[in-house]
C-alpha cells in the first residue's frame, strides 16, 4: 500500500518514491511508465528522503491520470511499467438528478460499497450508461466522501463490478450494448455478470455429481398430473416463479395427514393467507390457473423448526484476495406465522446461525455441513457459468434428517439480512471482499501483461 500525495516540486512527469523502494527497483527496472485505469503516461522516478510510504507525484501526472490524493492505494510493477490500482467501476442503473441521492433509494447502499473499497485500498466509483464518453475514453463517475457525493472524471476502470438492480435493467438493449463493448472491445475484467436463471441453474447442479444431492425435485411448467404426483410423494409442494426473487409469488400447497382438504398458503399484499379447497383440481383451477409457463413446482421439505416455525439459512460466499471461495456471512431465517417463506417482509425473523443451532447437539456438524455445501455449490457454479463470478448468496435448508437442500442461488445477493446488530462484521466483510477480489483480478491481468512483455523481449 502506498500513500499518494502531490509533489511540491514544479518538475513535470515526476514521481518521488521512498529511497528503499527506489533502490530495489534499481536492481531490476526503473519504471518509465505509469498507468491508472486505462490512462497512462511517461514518468521519471527519483528517490526522496522523507519517512513513510508516501509517493509524491507531480501535478501534471495526477491530473492526466485523474489520480486521487491524498489517498492510500495499491500498486503493481511489470518491468518498466508501474500500475496504481485497481480502479474499479461499479456498474448499475436507476440514476437520478438528485445530488444528495444520485442513485435514488440505493444511494446509501452504494455509499457503503465505496467506503468498503477505500478501506481495501481500492479506488471505486459508481457509473452507468449515461456517464461514458467513448471518444475520450473517460467516465463521469460518482465518488462518495465524508462530505457527500461528488462526480469526478476518471479513465475507464481496470475492473467492473456488476450491480444492475434487476432483470429488466439487465435486458435493456442499450445496457447490453454497453456491457458487451466494455467487456469485448476494451477487455475489462467484468465480474458477476447476469442474474441466474433458476431453472438453468437447477438443471446444471442436478447433473453434477458433487451437487445433485442438494437439489429438491423440481418440475418446470408443471401440469396438474405433475403436481398431483409431487403431492402424493411429499404431501406439500411449492410453486415458484422461475425468475422470481424475495419470495414474491411463492405458493405452498398442503394436504395434512388424515385430512381430505387441500390448502394453499400464499401472500396477498401485506397479508399471509391460507385458503381451503375440497380438491386439488379445484385449488389449481382457482388459485394457480392454467398458465404455468412462468412457474416451477418443487418438492416440499420438512425443515428444522424453531419454536414450531420453519427455519432456513442464508450463506454468502465470496472470492477473496487470492481468488479462493470463502464463507463471508451466515444467517438463520425463521418463518413468520402462517408465512409461505422465511422472508422478513412476510413476517419472518432473522437470527444468527449460532443462536439457532446451539439448541441442537449436532450444531457443529450442521454448521460444517452448511458451509461445505455453500463452498461446493460456489465452485461448481463458478465452473459452469460464463464470465467471472465472485459472490453468491445461497438459501439453504436442513430437513429433520439433517440433509442439506439448496433452494436458491443469487448472483446479486442483497445484504439487508445482515443488518442484524450481531452481524455487522459479516455485513462489512461481504461488502469489502468484492474489492479484494478486484485486487486479485487486477494483479492477474498485470502478471499476464508481464509475461507477454517478457516473451516480447526474449523474441
Amino acid at each position: 500500500m502506498i500513500h499518494i500525495q502531490k509533489a511540491k516540486s514544479s518538475e513535470k512527469k515526476q514521481i518521488y518514491v521512498p529511497k528503499e523502494q527506489f533502490q530495489s527497483w534499481q536492481k531490476e527496472h526503473i519504471p518509465k511508465q505509469l498507468s491508472f485505469g486505462s490512462e497512462h503516461t511517461q514518468i521519471n522516478v527519483s528517490p526522496h528522503e522523507a519517512e513513510g510510504s508516501s509517493w509524491f507525484i507531480s501535478e501534471d501526472v495526477l491530473k492526466k491520470l485523474s489520480l486521487p490524493f491524498p489517498e492510500t492505494l495499491r500498486f503493481t510493477k511489470s518491468l518498466e511499467h508501474l500500475s496504481i490500482g485497481p480502479l474499479v467501476g461499479i456498474f448499475t442503473a436507476g440514476f437520478t438528478n438528485h445530488s444528495l441521492r444520485p442513485i435514488g433509494e440505493r444511494s446509501f447502499l452504494f455509499a457503503k460499497y465505496l467506503t468498503a473499497a477505500q478501506k481495501a485500498g481500492v479506488t471505486a466509483f459508481v457509473f452507468g450508461t449515461p456517464h461514458i464518453d467513448w471518444k475520450r475514453g473517460r467516465i463521469q463517475g460518482y465518488f462518495f466522501h465524508k462530505s457527500g457525493w461528488e462526480k469526478i472524471e476518471v479513465p475507464f476502470p481496470d475492473v467492473i463490478y456488476d450491480r444492475l438492480p434487476n432483470r429488466r435493467a439487465e435486458k435493456n438493449e442499450r445496457i447490453q450494448t454497453v456491457c458487451n463493448k466494455l467487456k469485448r472491445e476494451y477487455a475489462i475484467h467484468w465480474f458477476n455478470p447476469g442474474f441466474f436463471n433458476k431453472w438453468d441453474m437447477y438443471e446444471q447442479l442436478l447433473h453434477d455429481p458433487d451437487t445433485a444431492k442438494y437439489m429438491p425435485e423440481t418440475i418446470q411448467y408443471p401440469s396438474d398430473k405433475d403436481i398431483e404426483r409431487l403431492m402424493q410423494r411429499y404431501h406439500h409442494v411449492y410453486l415458484k416463479p422461475v425468475n422470481g426473487s424475495l419470495g414474491h409469488g411463492v405458493q405452498q400447497i398442503i394436504q395434512p395427514a388424515n385430512d381430505s382438504f387441500y390448502y394453499c398458503r400464499f401472500r396477498d399484499g401485506k397479508q399471509n393467507r391460507l385458503r381451503r379447497y375440497s380438491s386439488l383440481k379445484r385449488l389449481l383451477e382457482q388459485q394457480i390457473g392454467h398458465d404455468r409457463s412462468h412457474l416451477i413446482a418443487q418438492q416440499g421439505i420438512d425443515l428444522l423448526q424453531h419454536d414450531r416455525h420453519a427455519i432456513d439459512f442464508r450463506l454468502h460466499t465470496n472470492k477473496n484476495i487470492d481468488g479462493k471461495w470463502i464463507i463471508s456471512a451466515t444467517a438463520a431465517k425463521i418463518a413468520g406465522s402462517g408465512s409461505v417463506t422465511t422472508h422478513v417482509r412476510s413476517g419472518g425473523e432473522v437470527k444468527t446461525t449460532q443462536e439457532i443451532l446451539e439448541t441442537l447437539q449436532e450444531k457443529k456438524t450442521l454448521l460444517h455441513k452448511l458451509r461445505k455445501t455453500a463452498l461446493t455449490l460456489s465452485e461448481v457454479i463458478d465452473d459452469k457459468v460464463r464470465g467471472h463470478v465472485a459472490e453468491i448468496g445461497f438459501d439453504l435448508g436442513i430437513d429433520r434428517d439433517y440433509n442439506v437442500w439448496m433452494f436458491e442461488a443469487n448472483s446479486k445477493p442483497g445484504r439487508t439480512i445482515f443488518n442484524h446488530p450481531k452481524m455487522q462484521q459479516s455485513d462489512w466483510k461481504t461488502r469489502t471482499l468484492p474489492f479484494e477480489y478486484a485486487v486479485y483480478a487486477f494483479k492477474q491481468q498485470k502478471q499476464a501483461l508481464h509475461h507477454e512483455n517478457e516473451r516480447t523481449i526474449l523474441s
